[in-house]
This record gives C-alpha cells, sequence and structure tokens, in this order.
C-alpha cells in the first residue's frame, strides 16, 4: 500500500488542463488527421481524382467548389494519397463539432460551423450534471474506446459533471456510436423513449452520423440521425477524444462559441 502511495505522489497530477484559462493547448499526436484541406488554386478545372478515391463519397465538386461532408469523411487520406497536385493536407485543429446536420457540409475555403451552447433552460438543467448512457448501435469499438478515454484519469470527464449510467432511465440523453444496424434500430429506439423529458441526442463518430464505411448497406439504417433527434454530431472515425470532449463542453456552454 505504501508503494503505490509514494508512487502515486511521485505521478504529480496527471489530468490535462484543458479548457481552464491558461491551461496550454492540447498537443496532437504526430498522426493525428484533422479536417482535410483542399488548396482549390492547385486542382486542376477537369481533375476529380479525390472524388472518386473517397470510399464515403464525402467529397463533391458543384459550380466549381470542392465541398466535403464531415459526417462521410473517414479521415482516411485516400483523397490525398490520389491527388497529383498535393493540394490536400489535414489541419491540426481537433475542433469539428457542429448541432445542424447541415453545418457538416462545408466549402473547401469555408469555416466550420462549431457547436453552440445548449438554450438557456437546457443549459442551466445540464450544464453541472449531464449523465448519459452509451449506446453501441453496431460499432467496431474504435468511437466507443476514445469515449472510454475520456473516463480515465488523464481527461477524468466527471470534473465536468458529465458521466455515463447503465440505464437511459437514469440519464439526461443518449451517447451513439455505430450505423444503427437493423438489429440495433428497435433497442435504440426503446433506449430513446425511456429517457426522461428533456432529453438530448449525441452522435459520435462517422458511423452514428452517416453509416460511416457502410453507408447505403441494406442492413444499416446510415446513422443515428435517421432513427432519432440528433442534438449534437461529433465527426471522426474515430473522433480523438479531444474532438469529443471540446464538443461535449461546447454543448454544455463551457466553452464559449467563438472560440477556435
Amino acid at each position: 500500500m505504501i508503494k503505490s502511495l509514494i508512487t502515486r505522489f511521485q505521478q504529480g497530477y496527471r489530468t490535462i488542463g484543458y479548457p481552464d484559462p491558461g491551461a496550454p493547448e492540447p498537443v496532437m499526436p504526430a498522426r493525428f488527421r484533422g479536417r482535410p484541406v483542399f488548396d482549390s488554386s492547385k486542382c486542376p478545372a477537369d481533375c476529380r481524382q479525390c472524388v472518386d478515391a473517397c470510399p464515403t463519397q464525402a467529397i463533391t465538386i458543384a459550380d466549381g467548389k470542392i465541398k466535403l461532408d464531415l459526417g462521410r469523411c473517414l479521415f482516411c487520406d485516400d483523397c490525398a494519397q490520389a491527388c497529383p497536385e498535393h493540394a490536400i493536407t489535414h489541419s491540426r485543429d481537433y475542433r469539428l463539432t457542429v448541432r445542424q446536420a447541415s453545418d457538416l457540409i462545408v466549402n473547401s475555403d469555408q469555416e466550420i460551423k462549431l457547436a453552440a451552447a445548449l438554450d438557456g433552460k437546457l443549459r442551466k438543467l445540464f450544464g453541472r450534471s449531464l449523465q448519459l448512457r452509451q449506446v453501441s448501435a453496431g460499432g467496431c469499438n474504435g468511437c466507443e474506446s476514445d469515449v472510454n478515454v475520456l473516463t480515465t484519469i488523464g481527461w477524468d470527464l466527471s470534473r465536468f459533471g458529465i458521466s455515463f449510467v447503465a440505464s437511459p432511465r437514469h440519464a439526461d440523453g443518449l451517447l451513439i456510436t455505430g450505423p444503427v444496424t437493423e438489429n440495433m434500430k428497435q433497442a435504440l429506439k426503446i433506449a430513446y423513449d425511456a429517457l426522461p423529458d428533456p432529453k438530448i441526442v449525441i452522435a459520435v463518430g462517422a458511423c452514428a452520423l452517416s453509416g460511416g464505411p457502410y453507408i447505403n448497406h441494406s442492413e444499416v439504417n446510415n446513422g443515428a440521425a435517421n432513427i432519432v433527434p440528433v442534438d449534437l454530431f461529433i465527426p471522426g472515425c474515430p473522433p480523438h477524444p479531444m474532438t469529443i470532449l471540446d464538443g461535449l463542453l461546447r454543448l454544455l456552454g463551457k466553452i464559449e462559441a467563438g472560440k477556435s
């Protein structure tokens, strides 16, 4: 016991300071891929190689403008590898979360409309204590794993009043991962109906936003929003824990809407 206490004391304070004022900006790992960034000035007028390379049709070209659907994007780098002009790179920004599905679709030169906080009544109700029931609706366990990371000592999600509960009857909302398979469709509806009002729904990962790599498969429902109303969309495959945390805190008004 003494050895354990000494070891813990030597470790010091392990929880990240984000988003406390004055805390250093989180350092993303070297292999982190944020939003794909397109340099349209390098793109030949008739080139569609990035469009053809995208496995989920997340990239489209209309009226000479490149559009990216972050809800479909797997952040897989196939588009960048296919571009002959090396016009596609990945940003280092983990801030990707939005409130409306329409805000997931952005032009190549357009800023993301980051998630705004809940309205006054809901923010007052959930801002200090938010209990979530996590529903894995056919996920591969990638998004689920990164959600679980937030409960570890390095992140300590509970310090913001956010925790996970075993039953939707004890929850304020659902956090959904996975493309919502046919086998999980009814279970998700039951979980949603079991939530007491008022309630919120958070969709995490490309599968929960659009079906991800399984999009349009006959056995999936292309995401949670086709089954239940969604209040927060968190893109990624899987999203980095910092992306998930940033989205949750923006929803609760713990980060200013204009802060980027």
